[in-house]
């Protein structure tokens, strides 16, 4: 049942899908899926129980496409490209009864409304932790340590001969990191920034959390977290108190010499702020993986800017993971239909 690479995550991820052998009851149900590169182990789990549709392109459906094909179905398939509202529940109809996104984010769904017309509602948490947390890592040494730019210097002929400080950065050792958020991805990007020898590591979180014994992460405030961080990560998930929290004011606070780094979503930063920041020095750089919107408009003054790292939201595209998000997703939905416990269901 399990697509190739599942078997390979660590067994707290194969315990987290609990897959479930009798799906009776669900035949004749309808369910579409958004787009047609879901990976295939989840869709092929839908197709055995269920008449499952799908948008025959890689790319987003048009929103007036997808109003007109989920008319009628059971149980939505979507990603946070789909924007789940009252438009789209509308619609679906009555008969609507699960909204199932293979993301761990779920601020594209207005939940309220789901809950109102008791639409119950699939996510895909803590499976996407390690991939989320190691692309963290991987951006913001491609940022500190300037990859990209000597890549391209050394395609370009910029190398010329080794010089003492062309192309330095700063290191993570003898560092102070600090994570915005401090849930399974923060402490993820936690334990793996300990490695590094890192001198402190901060987080601000709205509640202290036991595990920060293990990484011997302490919380402070959110100001005392920009004033002393070498390294701000923002790990938080998108709700109307962290919307913007990186604003003009909060890059002032930083270090001068701090590094940004965004992983969780773009609207938890006010990207003009951001942009401002970069180019008069305010922060030295920034590494992120998510933006507003997304793609980011190629003529977007981020793209212009030497000491900015952009990704095109990457952070769970890890094939395993990414397998497994998808077979999750597929098996809340089976479940919902059935009117058994959802393996993820957003409570």
């Amino acid at each position: 049942m399990f697509c190739k690479g599942v078997k390979s995550l660590a067994p707290r991820l194969l315990r987290s899908v609990n897959v479930s052998r009798n799906m009776s009851g669900v035949a004749g149900h309808q369910v579409y899926v958004t787009r047609d590169d879901m990976p295939e182990c989840g869709v092929d789990l839908l197709k055995k129980e269920c008449d499952v549709k799908l948008w025959n392109h890689s790319s987003p459906i048009p929103r007036a496409e997808l109003l007109k094909a989920v008319a009628g179905v059971n149980g939505i398939y979507c990603s946070l490209n789909d924007k789940i509202d009252q438009e789209l529940l509308e619609a679906a109809g009555p008969g609507l009864k699960v909204v199932a996104t293979i993301s761990v984010g779920h601020d594209h769904i207005d939940v309220a409304e789901c809950r109102k017309r008791g639409v119950k509602i699939g996510y895909t948490p803590d499976v996407l932790t390690d991939a989320t947390a190691e692309l963290t890592l991987a951006l913001l040494l491609a940022t500190s340590r300037r990859l990209p730019e000597a890549i391209h210097e050394a395609r370009t002929g910029g190398w010329v001969s080794w010089a003492p400080t062309w192309m330095t950065g700063p290191g993570l050792a003898g560092a102070t990191v600090g994570i915005v958020g401090f849930g399974r991805i923060g402490q993820g990007v936690a334990r793996r920034v300990k490695a590094f020898n890192t001198a402190r590591i901060l987080y601000y979180n709205r509640s202290r959390r036991p595990e920060e014994q293990e990484t011997g992460a302490v919380k402070v405030s959110f100001d005392e977290l920009l004033a002393q961080s070498d390294f701000v990560i923002c790990c938080a998930a998108l709700v109307p108190e962290t919307k913007e929290i990186f604003n003009k004011s909060a890059f002032e606070k930083m270090k001068k010499t701090a590094i940004f780094v965004n992983t969780s979503r773009g609207g938890t930063v006010d990207q003009p702020a951001l942009i401002e920041a970069l180019k008069t020095n305010t922060i030295r750089a920034a590494g992120l993986d998510v933006t507003t919107p997304e793609p980011l408009p190629l003529d977007s003054p981020l793209f212009k800017l030497k000491n900015c790292v952009i990704l095109p939201h990457i952070g769970s595209a890890a094939i395993e993971a990414r397998n497994i998000m998808s077979n999750l997703t597929a098996q809340n939905i089976l479940a919902a239909l059935k009117g058994e416990p959802m393996p993820a269901e957003l409570k």
